[in-house]
């Protein structure tokens, strides 16, 4: 059996009302967005069961994990938004130097830090763009409609970047 070292699968930003913003696959896998959707909205409970304890730092750490291959880290931004990232710990095939570094297999809820700072960075940026308006449906008139989902192709270059670059022990992004 090929030894595989952990890759991210999935990243999700999540409105401030629980509403999916943006979701980026990654896995080769067999598992659809659907099913990646529901593991997302699966980590809104712990979220608001956490939030109350939660002093200053952002990181939730692990949230869940769903089986012995597929763990979900997430993030709370100050305005609500909520970062998800979905890790496979077989996400992709280990090179020689992996196979023999045993210190690669595993995942430390740190090891996710630069990610999602580069998760925050890149959303702060889409927040900056005049062109982008999070409250646009509200200018509208439909105060209950959910913000609509993000299509920047420069905050999905960067969600993509950051699937794509990110590995264990990796310090900045």
């Amino acid at each position: 059996m090929a030894l595989g070292v952990p890759a991210i699968a999935c990243i999700g930003v999540i409105g401030k009302h629980n509403n999916p913003l943006y979701i980026a696959l990654f896995s080769p896998e067999e598992r659809d967005e659907l099913e990646y959707q529901f593991m997302l909205s699966s980590c809104l409970d712990i979220f608001e069961a956490r939030a109350p304890n939660k002093t200053v730092d952002h990181d939730f750490g692990l949230l869940q994990a769903l089986d012995e291959r597929i763990a979900m880290y997430g993030w709370l931004t100050n305005t609500g938004v909520k970062f998800v990232i979905v890790v496979d710990m077989e996400g992709r095939p280990a090179n020689a130097n992996e196979a023999r570094n045993s210190a690669l297999i595993g995942v430390r809820d740190a090891d996710l830090k630069p990610a999602f700072r580069a998760l925050h960075t890149a959303y702060i940026r889409l927040l900056r763009n005049p062109f982008y308006d999070p409250e646009e449906h509200l200018k509208r008139g439909m105060p209950n409609a959910a913000p609509a989902p993000v299509s920047s192709p420069q905050f999905g270059a960067a969600v993509d970047r950051i699937g794509k670059i990110w590995h264990p022990r990796i310090s900045t992004m």
